[in-house]
């Protein structure tokens, strides 16, 4: 196991609730932080991979590749039974076939309201479950509220921050902040404000980001 040194190291992480790689990365990001020993600060940040994707899509994820990524129908389902294997590889159980694409804003701004209260981390967790492994539409305000409930949010302070829309440009800020930043692709780790890491790396990879930003061995 790497030791490091007491000081706290913050990694902002860019990602959307509808990413298989996101859901990928976290866990090979999360592997590398136990390997590491050291205090790690997690704050999620908004990303959307398709803003026009409607609120309730009709079709099935292949469907949704096809018609609006222009893919060929058998590059997907291959594409997809790939992604499916390498996320069982992490403990993953992705189940393609029940997952409902949905627009991921209203799930942003429910992130944003767990940050305010410490459930960020959970809640982002339990977002990606429902999303990849559980078909449940995470579009909807209402499963959105259950899902709050599951990780100890109050539903019904989530349902008014959902109603009311508060959060809605925290997200755009977020994006912003991602573009300004070069950003544009997820998920995107940002580690201590000094360096960039694209992609579901390897958690070797992240593990040594992790020692040489706490021996301070990289610049801003």
């Amino acid at each position: 196991m790497t030791v490091a040194d007491e000081s706290e190291i913050k990694v902002d992480i860019w990602s959307d609730v509808a990413c298989p790689w996101c859901y990928v990365g976290k866990r090979r990001f999360e592997r590398a932080t136990a390997a590491f020993g050291g205090k790690v600060l997690v704050e999620f940040h908004s990303f959307e991979l398709a803003p026009d994707t409607p609120v309730d899509f009709a079709g099935s994820e292949v469907d949704f590749l096809v018609r609006h990524k222009r893919m060929p129908h058998d590059q997907v389902e291959q594409m997809l039974a790939q992604m499916t294997s390498l996320a069982a590889d992490e403990g993953l159980a992705f189940d393609f076939a029940a997952l409902q694409h949905t627009k991921t804003l209203k799930a942003h701004e429910l992130l944003h309201h767990a940050k305010t209260v410490g459930k960020q981390v959970e809640l982002k967790e339990r977002l990606l479950k429902a999303y990849f492994e559980q078909g449940v539409h995470v579009g909807h305000t209402d499963n959105l509220v259950a899902l709050a409930g599951d990780v100890g949010l109050d539903p019904a302070v989530a349902q008014q921050a959902l109603d009311s829309g508060r959060y809605a440009d925290d997200v755009a800020a977020d994006i912003a902040q991602a573009r300004a930043l070069g950003i544009n692709g997820v998920p995107f780790f940002v580690f201590d404000g000094r360096v960039g890491v694209s992609g579901a790396q390897p958690s070797d990879v992240f593990t040594d980001v992790l020692d040489r930003v706490a021996r301070q061995e990289v610049s801003p």
